[in-house]
């Protein structure tokens, strides 16, 4: 991709890595993607890919949001 985007098959090769920095992130306190992308210094829509397969495969929960607007929130399973 020519416009500094890296292929989403690459960006998930990153999600052994990566889930071991979002979830030390999360032990905190629940965080959105935003929030993690800002402490990871990656793109949201990279951060998105990591978060949506580690939610699919139970890695991390969602939180109900306030309102509509709001970003979801994740945290870890039990915390």
């Amino acid at each position: 991709m020519g416009d500094g985007r890296r292929d989403p098959s690459e960006v998930m090769r990153d999600e052994m890595v990566m889930k071991a920095r979002i979830a030390s992130l999360l032990r905190e306190g629940p965080k959105t993607i935003p929030e993690l992308a800002g402490a990871l210094r990656r793109p949201s829509r990279e951060v998105t890919l990591w978060v949506m397969a580690l939610r699919r495969y139970g890695a991390l929960e969602e939180l109900p949001k306030a309102k509509a607007e709001d970003y979801y929130r994740y945290k870890l399973p039990g915390e």
